[in-house]
């Protein structure tokens, strides 16, 4: 794990101390602002960055360290690594031994593949649905063993290292081939079978819950679980590639860069404030919240999303979006509020990108 940030003033530091995460009412922290640049690694954007805003901690991984996450609640959902732009198709079958083929319709991309086919996970973060693009992507693991089929898995791409223009991005490197997995309940847990796609014979390890985290991760190169999030309480913010429905006449699937997401499993929740609506980032305190309006994020991880950036087009480069900031109460009733002042270091370089915030009182 790296430092995510070049700046921090001495008096965020020291308010490690102050948080208890069993404790859910609000944390004494002192009214200090202050400037992050999170290590998110340049154009090609390897990491997926956590951030605490309690404490202002973050950690990094890079995105290829995980394949599947595998739900920690009551329930038995398996999400898919998005930021790789991974997509999966459910099969016919049960046994895993049978060979199988790849199909080009299996991947996430704009204008060939609708959001309906259900090859990736609903955005919003959402777990629970019925395949067609609401929920998971794979179904809920049932408890009837042969009720659990076989998915087709496009690995989706590597951390790209070719250095794009500036301004761009590169974040889509080779392509990281084809799997076939299976997927069952073992106990509390879960079971894992995996292979190449003409193999006969498959590899099975076993995944334990934790409730500290939303997600026990799994990776197929290394065979065995990642750390990936920090614990459930323990973030707010993640910063990373991701695969997104991009709306239109028909909606569909595309990679974002630049993305922000919250976390919405462990009760961060959000909302967007214009400063034609509600007054500017300076004057924005903690009277002026408005409870409401945090609706919408308590069942959607994108309430920041990309809508903190423009994203540029011939002639122009991406910018930042002046004319708003967010407000950001944790799972312990603490409010903040944020701005984002830079996406590019002093070259121009994407994935250097800096904001600021305060604790509101």
């Amino acid at each position: 794990m790296k430092k995510a940030f070049l700046f921090l003033s001495f008096a965020l530091l020291s308010l490690a101390s102050c948080s208890n995460d069993d404790d859910k009412t609000p944390v004494e922290i002192p009214s200090v602002g202050a400037v992050l640049q999170p290590a998110i690694g340049g154009a090609n954007q390897p990491n997926q960055v956590y951030l605490d805003l309690s404490t202002g901690k973050s950690e990094s991984i890079n995105r290829e360290a995980w394949d599947f996450g595998f739900s920690t609640g009551s329930d038995f959902r398996v999400v898919i690594n998005g930021s790789l732009k991974m997509a999966v198709k459910k099969l016919e079958t049960s046994d895993i031994t049978l060979t199988q083929v790849s199909d080009a319709n299996v991947a996430v991309g704009a204008g060939t593949n609708p959001s309906s086919n259900g090859y990736v996970d609903n955005p919003t973060g959402v777990l629970a649905g019925a395949g067609a693009g609401i929920g998971t992507a794979i179904a809920e693991v049932s408890a009837t063993d042969v009720e659990n089929k076989v998915y087709l898995v496009n690995l989706g791409f590597a951390v790209s290292t070719t250095k794009p223009n500036t301004g761009s991005v590169s974040v889509d490197g080779e392509a990281r081939g084809w799997k076939k997995v299976r997927i069952l309940r073992n106990g509390n847990g879960y079971k894992i079978q995996y292979a190449d796609l003409a193999s006969p014979t498959f590899t099975e390890k076993t995944i334990a819950k934790d409730a500290d985290f939303n997600f026990s991760f799994f990776s197929l190169k290394t065979g065995n679980t990642v750390s990936v999030e920090p614990q459930k309480a323990k973030w707010d913010l993640n910063f990373t590639t991701f695969t997104n429905y991009l709306p239109g006449a028909t909606e569909v699937t595309y990679g974002y860069s630049d993305f922000i997401v919250s976390n919405m499993k462990g009760g961060t929740q959000a909302y967007q404030v214009l400063v034609a609506d509600g007054g500017s980032y300076a004057d924005f305190t903690k009277a002026k919240v408005v409870e409401a309006n945090f609706a919408v994020s308590v069942k959607d991880q994108r309430a920041i999303g990309s809508s903190w950036r423009s994203g540029g087009g011939p002639g122009s480069l991406p910018s930042i979006k002046t004319d708003r900031f967010y407000v950001i109460k944790d799972a312990s009733g603490n409010y903040y509020k944020v701005k984002f002042l830079a996406m590019t270091n002093d070259v121009g370089e994407r994935g250097h990108l800096t904001l600021e915030y305060s604790i509101l009182k």
